[in-house]
């Protein structure tokens, strides 16, 4: 056991507040799983500076500067987090990876149960949430939905499970093969189809900060997350088309009797609302079209997902 190198991933974005007590906390967790020959000593936790804008870059290179325990992998600009990870599974040479938020509201001590786990067989380990007290009713209420919708289109991902797990490298070489530009990890990570299992733990409040995911962003996410791995929305443009068609014949229909039985009555209501009910459904129609031609463009262009401008103490 003492041979597995263990890589800690943490991707941050303007962490200034929190970075230092981070740093501070995963270094006892990784020393604690040393002196315990869980993993080896060239164990290391890697920050993946995803374009931060405040000193989270700089207090991360002062505790380079100190400590070979620490690297460093500074991205070129904001890519987001699911590509910060990337950049941090792809660059980093391990037996065991590990994926934190900066923030800590993922408890870190439950890490050295993760690596007791892979040293049980398991090569994902997934840390989910029992509750989630520290969110918001509002965020809570959203992603109590989105589990169950995607639940319902058939995406089979973990309850209540962020970013927040153990890979092996096994698991990442696996994950390497996939080459779509717009990802969800998540749903990704649930395909690689190996020994898994789940962890739980409670959430904790955000020590410092704020979150860096806005409700457009989380948005943003869950659409990805739907259109990545679901043709669902598209289904249902062809099901509303044959539902509005048939409604249409009707309505043809109705103004045929009107006008044999010479009852119908000129006017522009009815007119208005079936032009603006019809019109609301192509422009919707070709809406969730364009969305998914454009991740077909994305696809096509092959550009790379991320730019390292950096890296200390690889």
């Amino acid at each position: 056991m003492r041979n597995n190198k263990l890589a800690i991933v943490v991707p941050c974005y303007n962490e200034e507040e929190v970075i230092e007590y981070s740093i501070e906390q995963l270094l006892l967790i990784l020393n604690i799983m040393i002196d315990d020959e869980l993993i080896s000593q060239n164990s290391k936790i890697c920050f993946v500076n995803d374009g931060s804008s405040d000193r989270t870059k700089e207090i991360i290179e002062k505790k380079c500067a100190h400590n070979h325990q620490i690297a460093f992998i500074d991205l070129s600009r904001n890519y987001g987090q699911q590509y910060a990870i990337l950049a941090g599974l792809n660059t980093l040479n391990a037996d065991i990876y590990v994926t934190i938020d900066a923030d800590l509201q993922d408890d870190p001590i439950l890490i050295v149960d993760m690596v007791k786990k892979y040293h049980q067989g398991f090569e994902i380990v997934y840390g989910c949430r029992k509750k989630r007290e520290a969110d918001s009713f509002f965020k809570k209420g959203s992603a109590f939905l989105f589990y169950k919708f995607m639940h319902l289109i058939g995406v089979n991902i973990r309850q209540n499970h962020s970013e927040f797990r153990l890979m092996s490298r096994r698991a990442v070489e696996r994950l390497k093969e996939y080459k779509e530009k717009t990802i969800f990890l998540r749903g990704i990570v649930q395909n690689i189809g190996l020994k898994s299992c789940n962890l739980y733990y409670d959430e904790t409040e955000r020590l410092a900060g704020k979150t860096k995911y806005s409700f457009f962003k989380l948005l943003e996410l869950a659409w990805a997350a739907i259109t990545n791995f679901s043709i669902l929305p598209l289904r249902m443009i062809t099901v509303v088309g044959i539902l509005t068609s048939f409604v249409s014949i009707l309505e043809i229909i109705y103004a045929l009797v009107s006008y044999i039985k010479h009852y119908s009555i000129p006017g522009w209501t009815s007119i208005i609302m079936t032009i603006a009910f019809f019109s609301g459904i192509i422009i919707m129609s070709l809406g969730i079209i364009g969305e998914y031609l454009s991740k077909v463009l994305i696809e096509v262009k092959n550009r790379p997902l991320y730019q390292i401008e950096e890296t200390v103490n690889l």
